[in-house]
């Protein structure tokens, strides 16, 4: 089963955003004062214990707690920040993102089976 990892430091985000190039990263842009936000983080968590995508590496950064890492990745990859999102990233660039309700686990399957292999 897949494992999602929490950034913390622009360091650890550099280093996700790298290995990017062998393997795409879907990054989770968490709110943990949003109930929105937590109910796409449980649609996500369901997804991920189902191994659907095991082809896909996982972050979770915690818009609040790490801002300046939130800020980054906004900037980086020229994606206006929202919460909760997610954006998938191949070869160090955003292959689609997508925000609020529409992270469900119906649209991961469909999103993660198909950009994974035709970017």
């Amino acid at each position: 089963m897949a494992s999602i990892q929490q950034l913390t430091s622009l360091e650890q985000w550099d280093q996700a955003l790298k290995a990017t190039s062998g393997k795409p990263l879907l990054v989770f842009k968490h709110s943990t004062s949003c109930s929105v936000s937590a109910g796409a983080h449980e649609e996500l968590s369901h997804f991920i214990e189902d191994g659907r995508a095991e082809s896909v590496d996982y972050a979770i950064v915690h818009v609040i707690e790490d801002r300046p890492v939130s800020n980054a990745i906004a900037e980086q990859l020229g994606v206006k920040h929202a919460s909760p999102q997610a954006i998938l990233v191949k070869d160090g660039s955003p292959v689609w993102d997508t925000s609020h309700w529409h992270i469900t686990y119906s649209f991961l399957s469909e999103k993660l089976g198909s950009s994974v292999n035709n970017p």
